[in-house]
């Protein structure tokens, strides 16, 4: 048989082999160098539930808590708040609050304006737009809520409230009022506070027939 014949049969048979080989499904993978990295245990947040974290993950020596590592600071973070949130029946770290200053002061006309509005949209359903604690969720008793929100401006006990403990409640909540973190970041709820304590400073308006002539 010529030689050319040959290598055209053996370049077909080899031809075949690989079609076959290729079309053959692979049930198992290779050797890994690395298997935690070419398969990573990685879950989304949320996306484990407890029974899971049971069965597959503790099994595997793997513990997972969906929750980031205690102190972790956020990207971006431009005012991290060190005091964590205290336990069922603590209040140290809400103590402690009272000695945080607040960062975001002296704001400009245009950023005052924009606390206002943030105040307005996350705020004002509960205390009101003017402060006083009786937003529509309260409606001077007539709204869905039963128990009045906190007066804001008109209660000694809020207008002396630090700037740090208003930042402790907003982050975490206080008693009826839940966390607004998800929905204001820590530099628009330092702006809230500074709105807040501006409101407070004003003066009090002056009581209908005072003499405010000093005697003589």
């Amino acid at each position: 048989m010529p030689t050319k014949k040959i290598s055209i049969i053996a370049l077909i048979m080899i031809s075949v082999m690989i079609v076959i080989s290729c079309n053959d499904v692979r049930r198992k993978p290779g050797r890994i160098y690395m298997p935690d990295m070419a398969y990573s245990r990685a879950y989304e947040t949320y996306s484990v539930t407890a029974e899971q974290k049971e069965d597959l993950l503790k099994k595997q020596g793997a513990h997972y808590s969906n929750l980031p590592v205690p102190g972790t600071v956020r990207r971006g973070e431009l005012f991290p708040f060190a005091l964590m949130k205290d336990k069922e029946g603590d209040s140290t770290n809400y103590v402690a609050s009272k000695l945080v200053k607040n960062p975001v002061t002296n704001l400009a006309p245009d950023q005052m304006i924009e606390a206002e509005r943030l105040f307005l949209v996350n705020c004002a359903i509960c205390h009101g737009s003017k402060l006083d604690g009786n937003g529509p969720l309260y409606k001077g008793g007539d709204g869905p809520y039963p128990a009045k929100p906190a007066t804001l401006v008109g209660d000694a006990k809020y207008e002396a409230m630090p700037e740090g403990q208003m930042f402790y409640s907003v982050t975490y909540g206080k008693n009826k009022m839940g966390s607004y973190a998800s929905q204001l970041d820590s530099r628009q709820r330092w702006m809230v506070i500074d709105y807040i304590k501006s409101k407070q400073a004003k003066p009090k308006p002056a009581v209908a027939g005072a003499d405010s002539t000093a005697k003589k």
